[in-house]
């Protein structure tokens, strides 16, 4: 297999992987070139993606099919100046031209800049400046490509900008420009050829303050996800894999392209306009026999919450779910459904998955799982020092002896940013989680999200997994209101199951499920009944912008 050209795959136990299991990085790797042409050689015929959309429209490509697109597309944009170092950005959704986009891109050596297509003119511009974004790829929506066309004048380094689907004035028909370019397109060389140290990717990532930073990532950075997709997600080759995600989130580099091609499954791709429906998942799934599934916990509660017994998922071998901690009640309830566990994971924007649920381990739902092999991922305080079992502390990753493969390179133009999270030999996630007895990690919180009511510690997830347990609960997130006399008490923001109620009654309900499933101190003592949680695309809680409107 291709993936041994990188590492061992073979292992007979937690110990023996952590013990042995070793990225070998090539000189000047390039993954469009090093998996992709190369699939293309051994397997063109191998299916690499299937695709299909909410209105009946089904794609199924190739890696034979996706080399000569990447070829074709690398041709089109090299004829529009697009070469080494250019950073272009697209805003596709889900439509499959990102795969060949991103192939192309990589070719070129340009830096590749996924992002939502839900940004608005503000965001637009404050990207496409601070990144210097030369051109854009945009999927054909009526009001992104005039909220593109109105910041234009504004963003003096983009030249030219790219649609997918329906045609607008001033834009290039990226379809038809692919088509008409050339299939003939040679691996750079020289001083146009990519190294290992030249960026690849970049992300805009958002903290609770401040203007988005740009992560970036090297060529080397796709190998870090062969831990993601062949540990984790447990792929195969011939695999269909379905990560429920966006294109614009990092996600999609973590369960949709890098690791996914390497271990030579196939990527499945729903591409929906409207809101997410369970109902239609479901359908997808059993329609295309998808083997290996991943989403937010989120998902997995409406799909468990979904008529889900009128679907043959029997195609299912294996479940993983990352975005946001897991708690025992969705977890015991997909395995009563469907007699699969759902295997957590953990990672940033920043990393590959750093912490996982291992073939060779047994699940404990609510935990983590096990620190990866090849990040040296540790639990430290504020000391700098490595924290006991029992004790909460920082995730960190020991950098003292170099930055692995899958490592973010730090904040793009912002070194300033970059030394507040690379310091002292350490990579800090920031991010707060404790260890028990048998090495498994259980996760708290962002350190900014831990609640200190009363001298008490309080992570808000075992009090959103205590509340979820509660038949009426469908969501909640757990967010800290400033308190005179405590410091912060916890504050509860409700979804509730259709046929319930919002009343003092339930509050008080909810509260006292609450003390009796977890230590009483944590229990909610303010309770926000709301239609909907906010969320980002790929199912994270806002738990900032619920603490900020509680300002308000």
């Amino acid at each position: 297999m291709l993936i041994s050209k990188f590492c061992e795959t073979d292992f007979s136990s937690y110990e023996d992987f952590k013990a042995r299991f070793e990225i070998r990085v090539p000189e000047n790797f390039n993954f469009a070139y090093d998996v992709m042409d190369e699939l293309a050689a051994t397997k063109p015929d191998a299916r690499a993606l299937v695709w299909c959309d909410d209105k009946g429209g089904e794609v199924t490509l190739t890696f034979g099919d996706m080399k000569r697109l990447s070829d074709k597309a690398a041709s089109m944009f090299a004829s529009y100046g697009i070469a080494k170092g250019d950073v272009v950005m697209t805003l596709l959704r889900s439509k499959y031209q990102y795969w060949i986009c991103a192939l192309a891109l990589h070719k070129l050596g340009a830096v590749l800049v996924p992002a939502t297509h839900q940004l608005v003119e503000k965001d637009l511009k404050y990207r496409f400046n601070a990144a210097g974004v030369k051109a854009v790829v945009a999927v054909g929506d009526a009001r992104l490509l005039a909220a593109i066309d109105n910041v234009k004048a504004e963003t003096p380094t983009l030249k030219h900008r790219f649609v997918v689907g329906a045609a607008s004035e001033g834009w290039i028909d990226f379809d038809a420009a692919m088509e008409a370019a050339s299939a003939e397109f040679v691996r750079p060389t020289g001083e146009m050829a990519t190294t290992n140290d030249d960026l690849m990717l970049m992300y805009f990532t958002s903290g609770t303050t401040g203007m988005p930073k740009m992560v970036v990532h090297d060529f080397r950075y796709p190998l870090g996800h062969i831990l993601t997709a062949k540990f984790w997600q447990n792929l195969q080759p011939g695999d269909l894999h379905f990560t429920h995600a966006d294109t614009g989130w990092a996600k999609t580099s973590w369960g949709k392209i890098y690791g996914q091609w390497i271990s030579e499954a196939a990527i499945f791709v729903y591409d929906y306009e409207n809101k997410f429906k369970p109902t239609d998942l479901l359908h997808v799934i059993e329609k295309h026999k998808v083997t290996v599934f991943c989403a937010p916990p989120t998902v997995f509660r409406f799909l468990i919450k979904a008529d889900i017994e009128n679907y043959d998922l029997s195609s299912l071998r294996h479940c993983c779910i990352a975005g946001e901690p897991l708690n025992a009640e969705v977890y015991n309830k997909w395995k009563e459904i469907t007699g699969l566990e759902l295997r957590e994971g953990f990672g940033q924007t920043e990393t590959a998955v750093l912490i996982a649920n291992f073939p060779w381990i047994a699940a404990k739902p609510g935990s983590t799982g096990r620190p990866s092999p090849h990040f040296n991922v540790k639990l430290i305080d504020e000391n700098g020092d490595e924290v006991e079992p029992g004790d909460e502390g920082e995730i960190c990753i020991d950098i003292s002896n170099g930055r692995p493969a899958g490592l973010t390179c730090g904040y793009y133009k912002n070194p300033e940013k970059t030394a507040e999270i690379m310091y002292d030999g350490w990579y800090h996630t920031g991010d707060m989680a404790w260890m028990d007895e048998d090495g498994y990690l259980w996760f708290v919180g962002r350190a900014d999200d831990v609640i200190k009511s009363s001298g008490y510690r309080i992570g808000p997830f075992e009090v959103e997994s205590a509340l979820v347990e509660h038949p009426a609960v469908l969501e909640a997130a757990i967010t800290a209101v400033p308190d005179p006399e405590r410091g912060q008490i916890v504050k509860a923001t409700v979804v509730l199951v259709k046929g319930y109620t919002a009343s003092d009654a339930l509050k008080k309900e909810l509260q006292d499920h609450v003390k009796r499933t977890t230590a009483p101190y944590k229990y909610p003592r303010i309770i926000e009944f709301v239609d909907e949680i906010p969320k980002t695309f790929s199912g994270k809680i806002k738990r900032a912008e619920i603490r900020k409107n509680d300002g308000k």
